[in-house]
């Protein structure tokens, strides 16, 4: 059964060169079961950090990290032991064994929990199906392409029934084509095996792809947390900023804008949209009732976890007096900003 994974005011700091460096500085987060939660930020916010306390491979200085009912920074031995076959791992570099093959890799873990040959056998040949790799479980791991290597790390990190998936930076040595394969079988994984899956990555196409919540780092701390459709749709800081127009195109940077301006005399405002505006013909039914022309200029929608959202550069064109009640008007349906001049 999958468990909430739960940060109490979690700090961490390293001794580096005769400095105390902070690499974490009191965390505080819930990732409630089955969900799929991504830690977002740029190297060296701590995303990295943060995820190895959850199987204690880092213990915090001060603070608490739970999975289900367990702190893990206070396990040890055997009970340590038996909390990590409960959480399962995916790495960047794929981590596999070179030596053994396909088969034995998957197997490796379940040898070590002592499991039995017949149930071993049955659980590979399980795994193997459901990552689409029955034809490779001969082959060794040099003898695998980037994206079935990670299938194997992922078919390995599932063999002992984790509650608790955590994923660093799994697709970020892939092409864009096998890191969509990827996250497709981790959002199956969520789906059809109700693990929590925790994603760490700075890349945000995959946290739009399957994330149900966001987490922002920087500098070892949480600077903005929501939905991922809210985070998207609505950053708040400049770093979440940033971030989500690293792959979205709805705002116009500052050369976009010059081109605009050369072409588009009138008065420029940014429009936020979501599902109910999208579904909603207000442009045009607000530039009738106040006797102004609009253009739209620039923007786009996008989509995360099925939700629409997006934002539009509109050209409102009329008497100022008209465009100001237009404005007005649709600042009663959605966030509008006036471009400055």
């Amino acid at each position: 059964m999958s468990k909430p994974v739960v940060f109490e005011g979690v700090s961490k700091s390293f001794e580096h060169r005769g400095r105390t460096v902070q690499a974490l500085t009191d965390v505080s987060l819930r990732i409630e079961p089955g969900d799929i939660y991504a830690i977002v930020g740029y190297s060296g916010a701590g995303k990295s950090t943060l995820l190895r306390t959850v199987n204690a491979l880092e213990r915090p200085t001060s603070g608490s990290v739970f999975v289900g009912e367990q702190e893990m920074s206070s396990l040890r031995g055997k009970e340590l032991l038996a909390a990590r076959q409960r959480i399962g791992m995916v790495f960047q570099q794929f981590n596999l064994l070179k030596s053994r093959t396909v088969y034995k890799n998957i197997a490796y873990p379940l040898r070590l929990a002592g499991l039995g040959e017949s149930e071993t056998i049955d659980r590979v040949e399980e795994l193997l199906d459901f990552v689409g790799l029955s034809d490779k479980a001969l082959q060794y791991p040099s003898q695998l392409s980037g994206g079935q290597k990670q299938r194997v790390g992922i078919a390995r990190a599932l063999a002992t029934r984790p509650d608790v998936l955590i994923s660093d930076e799994a697709t970020s040595a892939l092409d864009p084509e096998t890191t969509l394969e990827v996250l497709g079988l981790l959002k199956r994984v969520n789906e059809e095996y109700g693990v929590t899956v925790l994603l760490v990555t700075h890349e945000m196409d995959a946290v739009r792809e399957i994330a149900d919540k966001v987490a922002v780092m920087q500098n070892g701390r949480v600077i903005e947390e929501g939905s991922a459709y809210r985070v998207f749709s609505d950053p708040q800081t400049e770093t979440a900023q940033k971030f989500v127009a690293s792959v979205l195109r709805h705002r116009p940077d500052e050369r976009s804008l010059y081109a605009i301006r050369r072409i588009h005399t009138g008065r420029l405002v940014e429009v936020r949209v979501g599902d109910r505006e999208t579904n909603d013909p207000f442009l045009s039914r607000i530039a009738r009732e106040h006797d102004v022309d609009f253009n739209i200029v620039y923007g786009g929608v996008s989509e995360s976890k099925d939700n629409l959202f997006g934002r539009l550069t509109v050209e409102l064109l009329g008497k100022d007096q008209d465009v100001d009640a237009a404005i007005a008007s649709l600042q009663t349906i959605t966030d509008v900003e006036e471009v400055a001049h």
